[in-house]
């Protein structure tokens, strides 16, 4: 009978932008199934019992009215602020909003409101000052000048208020932008406001001018960027500043957040205790930027950003926040100084359309990767690998595309995906489940079986199952088999020795059992903006 693997509490090997080339790697992204040891391949199982990891949660789609405030705090803070604003107010409140023309925008003709909201750690103010010496200490940035984008979501909101969905996208994901070519999305902004800003110079303009007008280049490249990775056409753009999260945690006296463990981390300057604890601005900061020393590094990350914003959510939609006109007056001078909007963008009509999509069904999901612990193409850097086929198949299912007759696609998103290994390959089940869930898939159980099966079988509540027939043609063509015991939206993989399909063959390679590849830790809990606290994280 199969063993249990370590706990899932075992430490685990960091991941840092300092790791070994791919040369010295050896099938890095299939070494990972459990911590501290390297699957073995079929030739090297040697009839021993398989070892698969412990049953990880499933991460739910966010769903709820408490959501609809981090989507609210996600796309702009300006919403937040205006729930507190009478009507007649609403207009100042825009006024002093900095706005954009001449980006490279949709029509908004698709039926939704497509929203890229991003986070930069921009060393101007909304309006392109350079911030003062003693700001660009607070955000830990004073020798730094790249212009790169630390938080990347987007956001779409259907007309009819339906649904909302929020999605993030790994900033060292590795993909394709205009003009520059295969590097981290997260430089897409700065390498092309860079690249137009030396331009401009050579062409004789001065340095500050070449400067400002070189940030539109930088977002129409992140624009087209995220519309070529997902497949969705952005429709508005949102930018929030490092200096934006300092002032806007401190006009509303700091927010809550909670730690599994203490953290000392000198890159971001993150140096907190374990549990529950209020942060100040540049503390917040530091919180939201820290990637290094992380488990799932820049995954971690997203995760850290996701709780700030449901806690900063709670805290400026508290009564001590709406009913104080000192406090409102900070939160709407720090939106004047950090936040950017398209110059199209109705701001009242948007927070009349969050008022009604309080009862509709939001999301808050995070595209689907290959591999955290990528490489490049040239080998320098460890970036997340993301496979642009799955993304998109991913968005259109999460966003709620429909084809062209009307009718609503297949959405992968909707069913969770159990992997059980009923043969005695090591880390089959892991392995073919981070194939399943890179295709958009939501992971539920990996495990082993109890009853050992003859043959591979995909299972369903039906046999028609969409979802378990879409599986199956994932993984080569399994039979689909009824289960009337598993739910309408649980599909459940049984693997024997006989399954040849993708995942089948784990790692060639021998590693002892002080492996020091960094291994994938289960996925992070669900995020809410309820409860009596922020959640825990790393």
């Amino acid at each position: 009978m199969p063993r249990d693997p370590l706990p899932p509490d075992a430490p685990r090997p960091r991941r840092g932008d300092g790791a070994s080339p791919p040369s010295a790697r050896v099938a890095r992204s299939q070494r990972r199934d459990q911590p501290g040891r390297a699957p073995r391949s079929r030739a090297d199982a040697g009839g021993r019992p398989p070892r698969e990891p412990a049953p990880a949660s499933p991460t739910p789609a966010h769903s709820g009215r408490p959501l609809t405030r981090i989507i609210a705090a996600g796309v702009s803070v300006l919403v937040l602020i205006a729930t507190g604003y009478a009507w007649n107010q609403m207009t100042d409140l825009e006024n002093s909003i900095t706005k954009l023309g001449g980006l490279s925008l949709g029509s908004g003709k698709d039926g939704a409101v497509d929203i890229l909201m991003v986070g930069t750690d921009s060393r101007t103010d909304a309006q392109g000052n350079p911030l003062s010496e003693k700001e660009l200490a607070q955000l830990h940035s004073a020798d730094e000048v790249a212009t790169n984008t630390d938080t990347i979501l987007l956001i779409r909101i259907p007309n009819d208020g339906s649904s909302a969905t929020a999605m993030s996208i790994p900033r060292d994901s590795y993909v394709e932008v205009p003009g520059i070519g295969k590097t981290k999305i997260n430089s897409a902004y700065g390498s092309s406001k860079e690249a137009r800003r030396e331009a401009l110079v050579n062409d004789g303009m001065d340095l500050e001018q070449a400067d400002k007008k070189s940030v539109q280049a930088g977002r129409d490249a992140l624009i087209t960027t995220v519309a070529d990775l997902t497949g969705v056409e952005v429709d508005h753009y949102a930018e929030v500043g490092l200096l934006g999260f300092v002032l806007l945690t401190d006009a509303v006296g700091g927010v809550d957040v909670c730690l599994k463990a203490p953290v000392s981390e000198p890159f971001s300057g993150a140096d907190f205790p374990a549990g529950r604890q209020t942060l100040d601005g540049p503390e917040a900061l530091s919180f939201v930027r820290q990637r290094h020393d992380l488990p799932r590094g820049d995954l971690d990350r997203i995760v850290r950003q996701q709780v700030f914003m449901a806690s900063l959510a709670q805290k400026v939609l508290s009564a001590g926040t709406l009913s104080n006109p000192g406090k409102l007056g900070d939160l709407e001078n720090a939106v004047s100084r950090s936040v950017v909007i398209d110059q199209d963008w109705d701001i009242i009509k948007f927070v009349e359309q969050l008022k009604d999509l309080s009862g509709g069904r939001v999301q808050f999901a995070t595209i689907p990767v290959v591999t955290e612990q990528g490489w490049s193409d040239d080998g320098t850097q460890s970036v997340v690998e993301v496979d642009p086929a799955a993304v998109k198949a991913f968005t259109d299912g999460l966003l709620g595309e429909k084809n062209g007759t009307g009718e609503k696609k297949f959405v992968p998103s909707q069913y969770t995906v159990d992997v059980i290994n009923s043969g005695t390959v090591d880390g089959l089940a892991t392995n073919v489940s981070k194939i399943v869930a890179s295709k958009g898939f939501r992971t539920g159980e990996t495990g082993n079986a109890t009853n050992p099966s003859t043959d591979s079988t995909v299972l369903a509540a039906a046999a028609d199952n969409a979802g378990a027939k879409a599986v199956a043609g994932q993984l080569g063509g399994l039979p689909v088999k009824e289960d009337k015991t598993l739910a309408p939206n649980t599909v459940r993989v049984i693997l024997t020795d006989t399954y040849s399909g993708p995942g089948s063959i784990v790692d060639d390679g021998q590693q002892d059992s002080q492996s020091t590849e960094a291994t994938t830790p289960p996925p992070a809990p669900a995020i809410t903006a309820g409860g009596t606290g922020p959640e825990c994280v790393n």
